[in-house]
């Protein structure tokens, strides 16, 4: 079963083992902000995964930034 987490990022807990995707495809949220965190353009991924679309690439910027934009807390446990 398939959920929308946002217009263009989904889960599926049977594609790509749960991690969130792009529209349903086979590319994960990952993927595409581990291209643009080594340095590749937006026109650089675009042409390695031409079923994607610029809005694509900006969904899984915003998604990211919602993630770090939660509150997080460590906990200690014993070694």
């Amino acid at each position: 079963m398939m959920e929308y987490l946002s217009k263009r990022i989904t889960l599926d807990p049977d594609l790509c083992n749960g991690k969130p995707t792009i529209r349903g495809l086979r590319i994960t949220v990952n993927t595409i902000l581990e291209f643009l965190s080594a340095g590749d353009t937006h026109e650089e991924i675009l042409k390695q995964y031409p079923d994607l679309e610029d809005e694509d690439i900006n969904a899984c910027l915003m998604f990211a930034s919602k993630l770090m934009n939660r509150n997080y807390t460590i906990k200690e446990f014993a070694a």
